[in-house]
């Protein structure tokens, strides 16, 4: 194998995780776990308002979604920063180490990396936005 195939194959990888864990932290914590409602409640007790968990639920739902088919996932993964450094800034005064009571900022901060790593690397093999079916916009 290449290193440009393992490159291609990691970029896949990472796209594909970088997706599960918008999906798992959306739909599966937000919606299934807490619910939409508790969680907008929890939105107002950090300062939030509660209607934005709604939006942060529906990107992280969409822009998930797109990462894991490989659709336009660089820059799905820049427009979903503003979700992590809104979790960052959440968790900043509880610790570094994401196992601290209420979670501290190391996760977050994680994420941010492997999203500006999505970026930078574009769609990996076997994305949609690579085939004939959805044309890639900017490569």
């Amino acid at each position: 194998m290449t290193q440009d195939n393992l490159t291609e194959l990691t970029t896949f990888v990472l796209r594909v995780a970088l997706g599960i864990m918008y999906l798992a932290h959306g739909v599966v914590l937000k919606f299934y776990i807490f619910g939409l409602a508790a969680a907008a409640d929890f939105f107002e007790t950090i300062g939030f308002p509660g209607w934005t968990v709604y939006a942060v639920f529906t990107a992280e739902l969409i822009g998930g979604l797109m990462l894991v088919l490989g659709i336009q996932a660089r820059w799905v993964a820049l427009a979903l920063l503003p979700i992590l450094l809104g979790a960052t800034w959440v968790h900043a005064g509880n610790g570094w180490v994401f196992s601290y009571p209420n979670g501290g900022w190391e996760y977050p901060v994680y994420l941010i990396l492997l999203s500006f790593a999505q970026f930078t690397l574009g769609d990996g093999r076997f994305a949609l936005s690579k085939s004939k079916v959805l044309p890639n916009m900017i490569s």
